[in-house]
């Protein structure tokens, strides 16, 4: 058995899309970083091994951005038919080619050393290569769903129901106890051209009537079923195993019965399940105790924080504990509003000094966690733990020191990196600010105005046609470094399949399923002209994006203008632009 010690800034437990954001955007920031994965590949729940769709919030134009939105952008131009390995490879690629960022695949932490409050390292070993991995790091982010090093550590956390008078809370019963939402392991279907037989294993449960089912809806084109769902009532992470085992007796058991006793058998004749998962998707476990805990009541307030980092607007989604086996249709959709905020003090341990929690594992109450817990609002935390940590590194501070002196720097290079943060404007540079405006067509004051979407029924951009421009002059000669653009990618799309919000992925392929494209909005080509004080122009001309945040490297002494010309698009033929900030 081999053993290895290694050191980095910033090391992150846990690859779903929560803690792999976290390694992205500090490694971008400058920190060495390393991120330790108990699977194969990353994405978590959003993964070929569990295959979640990504939520998010809810409303007009509240698609959440910032890296989650660039991994989404990316899979829809290299991943048109949804094919869950390119889906991987995006994320896989994402982190493995990025600059800082060292990966550690098939490696579970399994203890964790303390210098006092402090982790010192976390130990993991990694099954593949027979190696004890014991990573130092002055930094650490708890991302893996399950929340492992808080009992490693001694972080305090929690995990069930409060009662209702803990926090003046609504949706949780009279006394707390120790239930959770509970787990799914969903399946796929794809249709073929001629009918195909399916034949259950005699383990598999036997469903032949609707009250079997507690008359759930069973139309795979109307639902992933992620009612199969158990686990509530027992230990959600030790009971893991048998818990597999019941919920494969009830997914071979449903598909047996839409086959061959459903009203929709017809429909579904030939249909075959193109995947089933064997490694069940968890909705809830422990919850760390942060600075601040999230409560119901935050929500239904709209989290107006003054630490706000990141935004949530999903329902409040309580699963009932039963699932499965609970006699009604297996949640309440208790309301949220859209944007709601989520405070910067609910994302690290209250008493472990360097201890970030992102994901599902973040500090708030059950109630407020079955909102949170959907991937794109994890992906936002994610995002905000690896900036704070890159941060932290920066100034040598702790997650608290961060908030205590820090937390205006965070929340603006956040906005840098388009993040949304609900109530809050992103400074554009100085020179953009001072420079003189001016457009070929439309009103172009916008693209100054700091806020880089659509809000309410204000655009907030700059409406124009291909070909025209629009230009910031200097009146004396400056050094120009880059060009900082947001393009319109849609902020509202929905699938074309069933008029929804759209998902990262399908759950479903029909044979005459339409590819996944690019968002028509996005602009394709571009150029960016430079007049400069010795008479030159230089253009930069842009080919083939397919992103909503374009940074342009210019690196330009002794420019009087820069101008930016849209040339094509996806698919529209007008232009939306958010952003222009040169700098």
């Amino acid at each position: 058995m081999k053993r290895i010690n290694s050191g980095f800034d910033f090391c992150v437990v846990g690859g779903g899309l929560a803690g792999l954001i976290a390694g992205i955007s500090a490694a971008r920031r400058g920190a060495k970083v390393a991120i330790v994965q108990d699977r194969p590949i990353f994405g978590g729940n959003s993964s070929s091994e569990i295959r979640m769709h990504v939520c998010g919030a809810h409303g007009a134009n509240m698609r959440e951005t910032g890296i989650i939105e660039e991994l989404c952008l990316e899979n829809h131009y290299r991943n048109p038919t949804t094919n869950y390995s390119i889906w991987d490879s995006v994320l896989y690629g994402n982190a493995r080619y990025q600059e800082n960022l060292k990966i550690f695949l098939n490696a579970s932490v399994s203890s964790c050393e303390m210098d006092g409050a402090k982790i010192k390292s976390v130990t993991a070993w990694q099954m593949t290569t027979e190696t004890w991995h014991t990573i130092e790091a002055s930094i650490f982010a708890d991302c893996s769903g399950d929340g492992i090093l808080a009992p490693l550590s001694g972080a305090e956390y929690r995990i069930g129901r409060e009662a209702k008078a803990e926090f003046n809370e609504t949706i949780p019963p009279d006394v707390a106890d120790k239930k959770t939402m509970g787990m799914s392991c969903l399946m796929q279907a794809r249709e073929h051209t001629t009918p195909k037989k399916f034949i259950a294993p005699d383990w598999a449960h036997k469903f032949t009537k609707p009250e079997d089912l507690h008359d759930r809806n069973v139309d795979i084109k109307h639902t992933n079923l992620w009612w199969m769902e158990v686990g509530g009532d027992n230990d959600s992470i030790h009971d893991s195993e048998e818990l597999r085992d019941e919920l494969l007796r009830i997914s071979f058991g449903v598909w047996d019965y839409i086959k061959n006793y459903s009203d929709l058998k017809e429909k579904y004749a030939n249909w075959v399940i193109d995947w089933q998962g064997f490694l069940p998707g968890k909705r809830e476990s422990r919850r760390y105790i942060g600075d601040h805990i999230l409560t119901q009541n935050d929500i239904t307030a709209e989290g107006k924080f003054d630490d706000i980092v990141a935004y949530g607007g999903w329902s409040m989604d309580d699963h009932f504990p039963a699932g499965f086996y609970h006699p009604k249709a297996g949640t309440i959709f208790h309301p949220a509003p859209s944007p709601y905020g989520i405070p910067y003090r609910s994302l690290y341990s209250a008493n472990v000094e360097n201890l970030f929690c992102a994901g599902r594992c973040h500090s708030a109450t059950h109630a407020a966690m079955s909102s949170t817990r959907v991937m794109c609002t994890t992906s936002l935390m994610g995002q905000a733990v690896g900036t704070a940590a890159a941060l932290a590194n920066k100034y040598q501070t702790t997650p608290r020191g961060v908030y205590e002196n820090h937390i205006d720097e965070l929340k603006q290079t956040l906005m840098d990196d388009d993040c949304y943060i609900p109530w809050n404007k992103r400074e554009v540079s100085e020179l953009t600010a001072s420079a003189s405006l001016k457009a070929s067509s439309g009103t172009p004051e916008n693209l100054r105005n700091g806020w880089n979407r659509q809000i309410g029924d204000e655009p907030n951009s700059w409406g124009a046609k291909l070909g025209d421009f629009v230009e910031y002059s200097f009146d004396e000669p400056q050094n120009v470094q880059e060009v900082r653009i947001v393009f319109d990618s849609n902020l509202d799309r929905v699938d074309e399949e069933r008029n929804r919000g759209a998902k990262n992925m399908r759950n479903f392929y029909t044979l005459d399923a339409p590819d996944w494209k690019t968002p028509e909005t996005l602009v394709k080509d571009f150029k960016i002209e430079v007049e400069l004080a010795s008479g030159n122009r230089k253009v930069f001309e842009i080919e083939n994006n397919y992103q909503r945040l374009v940074k342009v490297p210019l690196d330009l002494q002794g420019a009087k203008s820069v101008r930016l010309v849209p040339l094509s698009t996806w698919g529209s033929g007008d232009v939306n632009v958010f952003e222009l900030d040169v700098r």
